[in-house]
């Protein structure tokens, strides 16, 4: 009796040029999670346990909190890492379910534009951000800026 066999997957050999996009997005997403957590639990923590709670987190505390540049630099780094580790996580989706090249290829590069957009906007927001602008009416200005000018 003879037995049939299934034609073998021909081998590849190991790519020896460039660089493994692949591997170093999974080292990202592995690196980027536990300082993540980290990040993310700091910031809940401050923002909700510590102090008052959910009640005191207003404009006020907001702007209070990132005239120190420490927060400025946490929540920065939180922005990017999270918005880098979602578009990692998306461009994964897209590579395993968007068949046609043209549509993977489109999808990539709006998942790309998106993370592009919102990091700036939030890097723009975190860093320049304040709270009582010079030469702004008062009638204007949270009620907290006509103390700090005094």
């Amino acid at each position: 009796m003879t037995t049939i066999e299934a034609p073998r997957t021909p081998t590849r050999p190991a790519r020896s040029k460039g660089v493994n996009w692949e591997k170093w997005g999974w080292v990202y997403m592995r690196v980027s999670g536990v300082l993540l957590v980290v990040l993310i639990f700091g910031h809940l923590i401050v923002n909700l346990v510590l102090g008052q709670g959910i009640k005191a987190v207003d404009f006020a505390f907001v702007a209070g909190k990132w005239a120190d540049p420490f927060w400025q630099v946490w929540d920065g780094l939180m922005l990017w890492l999270a918005l880098i580790h979602g578009g990692n996580g998306m461009r994964t989706l897209v590579n395993d379910y968007a068949r046609g090249k043209t549509v993977n290829r489109t999808l990539k590069v709006l998942i790309l534009l998106a993370v592009i957009v919102l990091i700036a906007l939030g890097t723009y927001t975190v860093t320049v951000f304040n709270p009582c602008p010079g030469g702004t009416p008062a009638h204007l200005l949270p009620q907290f800026c006509s103390t700090i000018t005094k």
